[in-house]
């Protein structure tokens, strides 16, 4: 009984489809309406769509690799067994700098929606004690209260839902006609170079709003079938979140018109101008309580992610203190995310979309390849079309380069320089090799019988 009672319980379907909610739904569905309708006023409805649609081909490719292993890691996961150990290192240091551009990006909207009621946060000074003593306490909570993270991150997730419902629902009621009006920014319509401009400045805010489908599969381990399980989530979640997304924004326009490219929080001003203060207090409140829970998440699961390459890092990063928490790795992310929490949300809304780019591309070549050789066959869950979607999903990724600013481009450059100049300075550790060795040898095994 004793030995039943030590094995920890794993997460079911509902579990994970709720973890994958919250791992979408952000800051930026509460915060970037503004930025978006600024650029393609009610089309934006339109690109939002389109982008589902095009993120959802890369989520196919990770539920075809999510179905053919079952082990953690994901992005970094495939890529070592399809491309070699350096590719997947160079995976794991990005996969790693993606969590603290996440936590970062978070703190820095929890900060900014602050700001909207508590002025002392306008101050630059307030504004950076918050950020470090957000971080600190973060660290504190991981270091020794590990067990509050499925709290926050099951009231987070609630708040996040019934705080859109309600702006949906709602505001339905109070939509003007005329506030959809104008479709296309008139800067737009003059040559096709301008509006693909404009397309492009909304897609990467776009595209934010739904990154957080690729952390759903780093803890695998921690799921029930999860070859089976992971791939019907990533589809499930995709399809609810571009729903409920796609419904805000069109609710957003209609409640604000063109007022709406000019506020900083967006969904809570516009409800707040429909029918009071009680309806931007609403809005405000379950914004605080998801962006706070979202970024405790971050928190909680990046120096994981740095602690998992311990076999490709020095072994001290994958350290752990008394309360089985990685600290090392909470140290680290926590001295990164500070850093990261000086700049701009948009420039690390910018940083979130270069990293899971960078996570995008190999996913989607393993995919080809192993759809080649057929060397991990499927557990349940099969492309169709054989080359077509992952071709598709590798050309959407190639086309978020052109995005990019000068400076995001710099700074990924320069993590994968440096990444890749501390790889050839760190020894591996052997017995990590040899279990990632038998690990294939098994999976090999296993694809020879399914063959």
């Amino acid at each position: 009984m004793a030995s039943q009672k030590s094995i920890p319980k794993k997460l079911s379907f509902i579990s994970i489809y709720f973890l994958g909610i919250n791992g979408v739904i952000g800051s930026g569905t509460f915060l970037l309406p503004s930025v978006i309708y600024r650029y393609m006023n009610l089309s934006a409805v339109v690109v939002l769509l389109c982008t589902a649609v095009t993120v959802s081909l890369i989520a196919l490719c990770y539920a075809d690799m999510s179905s053919r292993f079952t082990g953690s890691g994901a992005a970094w996961l495939y890529s070592y067994h399809a491309f070699g150990r350096f590719t997947g290192y160079e995976l794991g240091i990005f996969t790693w700098f993606l969590g603290c551009c996440t936590l970062s990006a978070e703190i820095v909207a929890l900060l900014t929606t602050l700001k909207s009621f508590l002025p002392i946060f306008k101050n630059p000074v307030a504004y950076g004690i918050g950020a470090v003593g957000l971080i600190l306490l973060f660290t504190l909570i991981n270091f020794y209260g590990r067990s509050i993270v499925k709290v926050v991150n099951n009231v987070s997730a609630a708040a996040k839902i019934l705080t859109l419902i309600i702006f949906i629902v709602v505001g339905v009621f109070f939509i003007h006609k005329a506030n959809f009006t104008p479709i296309i920014p008139q800067a737009a319509l003059k040559e096709p170079m301008p509006f693909f401009h404009h397309f492009g400045e909304a897609f990467t805010p776009i595209f934010y709003l739904f990154t957080g489908f690729s952390f759903l599969p780093i803890a695998a381990q921690q799921m029930n079938n999860p070859e089976k399980n992971i791939p019907r989530v990533l589809i499930a979640v995709m399809v609810s979140v571009t729903i409920l997304d796609a419904l805000m924004m069109a609710v957003a326009v209609g409640l604000a018109g063109t007022k709406l490219g000019g506020y900083s929080t967006p969904l809570a001003n516009a409800l707040g101008t429909a029918i009071g203060k009680w309806g931007y207090s609403i809005i405000i409140f379950g914004m605080l309580v998801s962006i706070f829970g979202v970024a405790f998440s971050a928190s909680f699961n990046t120096p994981s992610l740095i602690a998992s390459l311990d076999g490709m890092l020095p072994k001290f990063v994958g350290k752990k203190n008394r309360h089985d928490a990685p600290w090392v790795g909470i140290v680290l992310t926590s001295v990164l995310s500070a850093l990261f929490s000086t700049q701009s949300y948009l420039f690390l809304v910018s940083c979130t979309v270069l990293a899971s780019f960078i996570q995008y591309v190999p996913t989607i070549l393993a995919v080809v390849k192993f759809e080649h050789t057929n060397q991990y066959p499927t557990h349940g869950f099969k492309l169709p079309g054989k080359y077509l979607i992952p071709g598709l999903a590798l050309l959407v990724s190639c086309y978020m380069v052109t995005n990019f600013t000068s400076k995001t481009l710099l700074l990924g450059t320069v993590i994968a320089v440096l990444a890749a100049v501390a790889y050839f300075f760190i020894k591996g550790d052997r017995k990590y090799e040899e279990k990632h060795e038998k690990w294939l040898k098994e999976l090999q095994a296993e694809g020879q019988k399914l063959k």
